[in-house]
């Protein structure tokens, strides 16, 4: 049985997103990982606490955790296993995918998301930073059957066939339509673009999709607008360490798209 690792900090968000991703775990028939990440105040370890007072506050954790796990299982009638960590987050949650393999990472974004960089909050900076399926649900979207997916790329520097291969599987699996977004500066990239389509064609084949390019010197813009056209369910995206991810993450730039635009965003690492 696949798995979904769900991360909570019970915020409105991270509540969010648990239900959207408990959703797809029951019409996937997949398992979650609900994985809640609690430090232990600083003013009780300044206080010298004892070892039995760390002990009960990392048991009400637990129950909290517990009591979370169970109210999502019974609403959505799915298997949630609770995952307490601690210590280091991004350390705990690479312990904990490699613990329990799941396909995907969810975490929850707030609306305000849209105001900030996109390297400015927990999800983002762990999208930019895990090399790993990470999809972020922005506060405001609900689950509802992925129909149509924009698989936004950069067909210039290439798209890798583990990428391309992930999408097949997750358009083949929600019987979605994929549309291949690109965006160049000008007609003549946009024609060399063209005349490499063979790595997408042979990875996608089977499933529905199509090509779709725009001369524009606005990334941003051209795929907010591609969203509202099209009504997506789903942003795909492939981070690059340098070029059309980097000019997506700059802080100097850009803002999360996704969020303002309601529809999740999945990052798949080449």
């Amino acid at each position: 049985m696949k798995k979904i690792l769900i991360a909570t900090d019970y915020s409105a968000e991270a509540e969010n997103a648990a239900e959207y991703a408990a959703a797809v775990a029951a019409e996937q028939g997949h398992e979650l990982i609900l994985f809640n990440y609690s430090e232990i105040s600083i003013h009780l370890l300044n206080a010298r606490a004892s070892s039995d007072d760390i002990d009960s506050v990392l048991e009400l954790y637990r129950k909290n955790l517990d009591k979370a796990a169970e109210s999502l299982s019974k609403k959505f009638n799915v298997n949630v296993k609770p995952y307490l960590a601690s210590g280091n987050f991004y350390d705990s949650l690479v312990t904990c995918i490699n613990q329990y393999k799941p396909v995907v990472v969810v975490m929850g974004m707030a609306n305000k998301s849209v105001e900030q960089d996109l390297l400015g909050n927990t999800t983002t900076s762990t999208i930019h930073k895990l090399e790993f399926p990470l999809l972020a649900i922005p506060v405001s979207a609900k689950y509802h059957p992925i129909k149509k997916i924009l698989f936004a790329c950069d067909l210039e520097k290439g798209v890798e066939n583990k990428v391309l291969q992930n999408v097949h599987e997750i358009a083949a699996a929600f019987g979605a339509t994929v549309e291949v977004f690109y965006v160049k500066d000008t007609i003549e990239e946009l024609q060399a673009a063209e005349a490499d389509h063979e790595a997408i064609d042979k990875n996608l084949a089977g499933i529905n999709y199509y090509y779709k390019n725009v001369q524009s010197r606005q990334i941003i813009n051209a795929i907010q607008d591609e969203i509202k056209e099209t009504n997506a369910d789903l942003l795909i995206m492939s981070p690059y360490k340098y070029g059309f991810w980097d000019s997506m993450v700059h802080r100097s730039k850009t803002r999360m798209m996704a969020s303002g635009n309601n529809v999740p965003l999945l990052s798949l690492p080449s």
